[in-house]
């Protein structure tokens, strides 16, 4: 499997090119972490409400255990306060609630906003370092010694640009027909260049 052009120059972008992919994660995760850590700022109010009603069921269920012995009373003065007590429970768990909501809408919009951008570009990366590997780990194969120019010479004649063709050879196709050789090395030099590949060397 060929990973990376002969070819320095073209070697460079594409190291270049997986050197932002990995910068432009490393942003988008960072971003994605903001905006969590901004969004669970939200989560605040929830947290003071559950703080209040823990505090307020405390303080309920503390003055009801209070007078709960006094004499005479029963529970005439005790279960007042014990039912108060059960409000501050429920302010409690409204402010839990209002927390793990918050929780998760933080994740979900932390996660978006950090993995979309990454998919995209990361996509777009893959598919066209894909194209890349396969191109040139198949063309690799061809190119033992300067015969097999032949074929790159063939593809070029079939997928070069007609002005490209031209600058090599006012006639390729019947300078290939002639085996002409320097040529025919114009000719694949195109195609080779297009897959990364430095051709092989004369004898």
């Amino acid at each position: 499997m060929k990973l990376y052009a002969d070819l320095p120059g073209r070697r460079l972008v594409q190291i270049l090119a997986d050197l932002s992919l990995v910068a432009w994660v490393a942003l988008w995760a960072w971003v994605g972490r903001r905006v969590h850590d901004v969004t669970m700022a939200l989560a605040e109010p929830g947290r003071r409400l559950e703080s209040a009603g823990a505090g307020f069921r405390e303080k309920m269920t503390g003055a009801g255990d209070g007078v709960d012995d006094l004499p005479l009373l029963d529970d005439r003065i005790a279960g007042p306060f014990r039912s108060a007590a059960g409000a501050g429970t429920d302010i409690e768990r409204a402010g839990t609630d209002l927390v793990s909501a918050v929780e998760r809408l933080a994740l979900l919009i932390g996660w978006t906003t950090a993995l979309v951008p990454i998919l995209i570009v990361g996509i777009w990366w893959a598919v066209a370092r894909g194209r890349f590997v396969r191109r040139a780990s198949a063309a690799q194969r061809f190119i033992d010694a300067d015969d097999d120019l032949d074929l790159f010479a063939l593809r070029a004649m079939a997928n070069q640009p007609m002005a490209a063709l031209a600058r090599v050879s006012a006639d390729p196709s019947g300078a290939w027909r002639r085996g002409e050789r320097d040529t025919i090395r114009a000719l694949a030099l195109l195609e080779l260049r297009d897959s990364g590949l430095a051709p092989p060397r004369t004898a």
